[in-house]
């Protein structure tokens, strides 16, 4: 039996600037909260070739698994974590920003 679809977002890095992004109904946000959540598998393969087809903006897109509490999509998996905070060894940019 195949494994249920759970709540996705398109990720990806930012070609030129090399941030990781997230895809919105109308572009991309540097944000997780405003991304737009998938729900449907068709829908979200469909968003996802979309995403990969934009070679001038972004790179290395892929669907990650997102929990959904009041609206706002929280990562399921430490590595989204991270992207979704930047690296660092210190607060600064996205990490002083989402405090």
């Amino acid at each position: 039996m195949p494994k249920a679809f759970t709540p996705k977002v398109v990720t990806a890095n930012h070609l030129l600037a090399g941030d990781v992004i997230y895809q919105t109904a109308t572009g991309w946000t540097r944000r997780l909260d405003e991304a737009e959540v998938l729900t449907d598998e068709a829908d979200a393969d469909l968003r996802l070739i979309e995403a990969s087809q934009q070679v001038d903006v972004v790179v290395g897109a892929y669907l990650a698994d997102v929990a959904v509490t009041d609206g706002v999509p929280a990562p399921t998996h430490f590595r989204e974590t991270f992207r979704a905070t930047g690296p660092s060894n210190y607060a600064h940019g996205k990490q002083v920003e989402l405090q």
